[in-house]
């Protein structure tokens, strides 16, 4: 189960990725689909090695979003 959300979350990330959206929508979408994934995955507010480690996919993907955003 928690693979294949974590690939819907994947699919959606290359779709704003690879979107004609602005940087300022596509930011938006980034944190959006951040926020859906912290409550999909009770991902912790503040950094937790223990949840990191037993969730790695999760995390990663979950960087790679926040990443892509712009400052």
């Amino acid at each position: 189960m928690a693979d294949k959300l974590l690939g819907w979350f994947n699919h959606e990330y290359e779709k704003v990725l690879h979107s004609g959206l602005s940087n300022n929508e596509k930011d938006k979408q980034y944190s959006d689909l951040m926020t859906e994934m912290e409550h999909a995955f009770k991902i912790p507010m503040l950094g937790n090695q223990e949840w990191e480690k037993e969730n790695r996919k999760v995390i990663a993907l979950y960087r790679k979003i926040s990443k892509s955003r712009h400052s």
